[in-house]
C-alpha cells in the first residue's frame, strides 16, 4: 500500500488530502478566521494548531495514522534548489523556522510534516518548493548589485501543469517550451525551457501586480515613498505584499467580487480588471522573448483562471505567440502526492536539502 497524507498550507486555510496511490480518499480545507492565527506572533508558531486540526478530521474520516506510509507537503521558502522531490530534513525545518528568506503560510508545510513522520516513523517529503531556482545566470541581474533577482515563485502548480499539458501532447517535458502564468493571490509567470524553469518573476515582489501584490512598481517613487514618514518599514512591506495590488485600488481581493463590481458599472474595478489582464500580458511576452520566440503552448493556471473575462483579456494579447491551454485552478495536493509516488516507487531519488 502507498497511502500518502498531502498537506499544503495557505495564509487563511490549510488544504490536505490522503491518496491510496493515485487514488484520492478525502480532500479537505480548513478555513482559517482572522482572530483564529492572531494569538500567534509568527506563521511558524502555527504549525502545531494546523497539525491538530488536520489529525481531528483524519479520526472523524476513520484513516488511522499508522496507515500511513509517508506525508508531503508544499515547500516554503528554503534556499534556493532545483526542481524535484525532497527529503524533509532537520535543516530544512531550522531554516523555515528562522524564515530569513521571509514569513509565508508555505514555511508551515515541513515542519508539520516532519513532526508527524517522526511520530510515525515514516518519510516527509516536499516537491517543487516555492524556492525552485532553474534561473540562468543573465536572468539574475536586477540592475542593481545589492538587490540581485531571486526565484520565489508557485514551482508546484507551474511544473504540474506543465507536465500535463506535455503529456497530452504526447511529448516529454524536456523536449518543449512553455510559458505558464500562475494567476493566484499572487501571480509568477516563468518560461520552460527543455524541462528547466530558466526564469520568473519573484511573486512577491516583480512581474504584474495581482490581487493583493503590487508586483513591479516605479523604482524612484518607491524610494521617496519609503523615506516620506507616512510608513514603518512593516507597514511598507506589508502596502507590497498583502495590501496592494487590486485590493489597494479597489478594497478586495475577490477577482469574482471586482467581476461582479465591474458588471454592475464601478468604472474603477473595470480598469483595474483590464490593467490586471494587461501586466500578465506583458509579462508572457517578455518571457515569450527569453525564449527567442520558441513556444509551443502558453497555459494559463490558477485560480483567477477560471474567469473567463480576465482569460479572454490575456489571450486576445498572446495568442499570436502561440496557442493558450487553459488550466484553471491548483492541483497541487495531487502533485505533492504524485511527487512522493515517484519517490516511494524507486522512479525519482528524492533529493538533499543542503
Amino acid at each position: 500500500m502507498e497511502r500518502i497524507l498531502a498537506i499544503n498550507p495557505g495564509a487563511t486555510s490549510t488544504k490536505f488530502a490522503v491518496f491510496d496511490g493515485e487514488k484520492q480518499l478525502m480532500k479537505n480545507t480548513l478555513e482559517h478566521q482572522g482572530a483564529d492565527l492572531m494569538n500567534f506572533d509568527r506563521v511558524c508558531d502555527q504549525y502545531l494548531y494546523r497539525l491538530d486540526l488536520i489529525l481531528a478530521e483524519l479520526t472523524a474520516a476513520a484513516i488511522p495514522l499508522e496507515t500511513l506510509n509517508a506525508v508531503v507537503a508544499r515547500g516554503g521558502l528554503l534556499k534556493s534548489v532545483a526542481g524535484g522531490t525532497y527529503a524533509v530534513n532537520e535543516l530544512m525545518v531550522e531554516d523555515l523556522k528562522k524564515a530569513e528568506r521571509g514569513e509565508h503560510a508555505s514555511n508551515l508545510g515541513p515542519v508539520i510534516a516532519n513532526t508527524l513522520a517522526k511520530q510515525l516513523g515514516i518519510p516527509a517529503y516536499i516537491v517543487d518548493p516555492v524556492s525552485v531556482d532553474e534561473m540562468e545566470p543573465v536572468a539574475r541581474l536586477s540592475g542593481l548589485p545589492d538587490l540581485p533577482r531571486i526565484s520565489l515563485s508557485h514551482a508546484l502548480n507551474s511544473k504540474a501543469v506543465a507536465r500535463s499539458v506535455v503529456s497530452q501532447m504526447g511529448k516529454k517535458y524536456d523536449e518543449v517550451n512553455f510559458v505558464v502564468a500562475h494567476l493566484g493571490t499572487g501571480f509568477s509567470v516563468s518560461p520552460h525551457k527543455n524541462g528547466r524553469m530558466i526564469d520568473v518573476n519573484n511573486a512577491q515582489e516583480e512581474g504584474p501586480f495581482s490581487p493583493d501584490r503590487c508586483g513591479g512598481v516605479p523604482s524612484r517613487q518607491l524610494a521617496k515613498l519609503c523615506y516620506s514618514g507616512k510608513y514603518t518599514e512593516k507597514q511598507m512591506l506589508d502596502k507590497i505584499s498583502g495590501s496592494g495590488g487590486m485590493f489597494a485600488y479597489i478594497g478586495t481581493k475577490d477577482a469574482r467580487q471586482a467581476e461582479a463590481a465591474a458588471a454592475a458599472g464601478d468604472m474603477q474595478a473595470n480598469l483595474v480588471l483590464d490593467a490586471m489582464a494587461y501586466q500578465v500580458a506583458k509579462q508572457i511576452g517578455a518571457m515569450a522573448a527569453v525564449l527567442a520566440g520558441k513556444v509551443d503552448r502558453i497555459i494559463l493556471t490558477g485560480g483567477i483562471a477560471h474567469s473567463e473575462r480576465i482569460v479572454k483579456a490575456i489571450s486576445n494579447r498572446v495568442e499570436f505567440i502561440a496557442p493558450v491551454v487553459v488550466v484553471p485552478g491548483e492541483e497541487e495536493l495531487e502533485s505533492l502526492a504524485a511527487g512522493a509516488l515517484r519517490v516511494l516507487r524507486g522512479e525519482e531519488k528524492a533529493q538533499t536539502y543542503q
